[in-house]
């Protein structure tokens, strides 16, 4: 019997072929921590008796979620890792001099390899797998486990195969591909699993939207979500190289075998899908365009950003759409590049003066208020629709309010008109 991608990548790290269900321990070629969780790792560290890392030129902080500071308890927070930093003279420490969102910025820095094996104390860092890495979260002390020795334990997943047919029509992105797919399985129909992501529909899709589709996979409860390298993944890598002298380290590919065995087959016919919105309370909960229209929602907030959808891509969907336009009076929007390159690149090509001139607020490069942290801080009852990855009760403010996930088309119409509407 053949092995997915997910089991070969745990093979040539453990030195032998492997299976789903084996408990592995493997060396850890990127671990990723930032503002909130590292503290955690950093206090375990310490008080283990270690004095260094077992592997320091893995270990990459990003200081994403509460930064600049928004107040004494965020800067103290912060001051932990950047101490830290600086006493380790770690290689890879974004802070404010070149930040943005971790799952954002380390593929921009050509960080992330496919074959790697990538932990960080975030439940998004599943992220990296649109690389052809595995790539997943585990907890605060999980990572310091790995700080101290390099490696950890991992259960090899079994992997659920979705294939993916027909080529996406206006206005179709990855964020709808991952939404129908949520909704389809529900949020623990994957619970420790890898999806994998194959079918015709792949040719269509960019890295933005292969981020994006691994970003969510979390969503519902899988352990990683993996796409196989191709001539999309490999012209980013060389573009990655190319600005940044160079790559991280050599990429190690691998493809699933033909008898390759699978828990599960899902097959979505993206030809015929419509923009997905995800309800209150859960990214599960998803409507068609067509249903959500006639609800009539009346929007008080749009947000586009995140390490879902903060990408240059989905700046230049936004400012197409608003060039010229207005946002409603009684809506706000708040758009929030990934990272800093995003931000002077869509500076460059003139998509902020089109998004200003409309009525947005540019943040700069943070998680801000995706997660509820600040810039952008939901009051009683407020709707928002937003191009993150969470919609749980309270999770951008008040537990009133109400999050409406969407794609970044679905975001800049809605703050046009003031209600949902379909951008098509």
């Amino acid at each position: 019997m053949g092995q997915t991608i997910t089991e070969k990548i745990f093979s040539e790290h453990a030195g032998r072929e492997v299976k789903a269900g084996e408990i592995v321990r493997v060396d850890i070629d990127m671990i990723i921590g930032n503002d909130i969780t590292t503290p955690i790792s950093i206090r375990a560290f310490e008080e283990s008796g270690a004095k260094e890392m077992a592997r320091p030129d893995n270990f990459c902080i990003v200081m994403d979620h509460y930064i600049p500071a928004k107040d004494i308890a965020s800067a103290n927070q912060a001051k932990i890792s950047r101490d830290f930093a600086y006493k380790h003279d770690m290689k890879y420490f974004f802070d404010e001099k070149d930040m943005g969102i971790e799952h954002a910025l380390l593929p921009e820095k050509g960080l992330v390899i496919p074959g790697d094996v990538i932990i960080g104390a975030d439940s998004h860092t599943c992220t990296h797998g649109a690389l052809g890495a595995f790539s997943t979260g585990m907890g605060s002390t999980d990572l310091s486990f790995a700080m101290i020795t390099g490696g950890n334990w991992f259960k090899v997943p079994e992997t659920i195969k979705v294939e993916l047919s027909g080529k996406p029509a206006k206005h179709i992105y990855g964020k709808d591909i991952i939404l129908e797919l949520i909704r389809l399985i529900g949020v623990d129909g994957a619970l420790y699993k890898a999806i994998e992501f194959t079918g015709d529909t792949l040719q269509y899709l960019g890295m933005a939207d292969r981020f994006s589709i691994s970003n969510m996979v979390i969503e519902a409860g899988a352990k990683n979500g993996i796409f196989a390298v191709d001539d999309i993944t490999t012209e980013y890598l060389e573009e990655r190289a190319k600005i940044n002298g160079g790559l991280r380290a050599e990429p190690k590919i691998h493809y699933s075998d033909d008898d390759a065995s699978y828990c599960q087959v899902i097959k979505i016919d993206v030809a015929n899908l419509s923009p997905v919105i995800a309800y209150p309370f859960l990214p599960s909960n998803g409507k068609s365009m067509e249903q959500a229209v006639e609800d009539n929602l009346k929007i008080d907030q749009v947000m586009i950003g995140s390490c879902t959808n903060g990408r240059i891509e989905d700046l230049r969907i936004a400012a197409k759409i608003m060039e010229g336009k207005r946002v409603a009076r009684h809506t706000r929007m708040i758009v929030t590049p990934a990272t800093q390159k995003i931000l002077l690149q869509a500076q460059k090509e003139g998509l902020m003066e089109i998004l200003i001139n409309a009525g947005a607020v540019v943040s700069n490069p943070t998680c801000g208020a995706c997660l509820g942290g600040y810039m952008g801080i939901l009051g009683d009852n407020e709707r928002c629709v937003a191009t993150t990855n969470r919609n749980f009760v309270g999770r951008m403010g008040a537990r009133t309010s109400e999050i409406y996930l969407a794609n970044s088309a679905v975001a800049a119409s809605s703050a046009i008109a003031g209600y949902l509407v379909d951008p098509r």
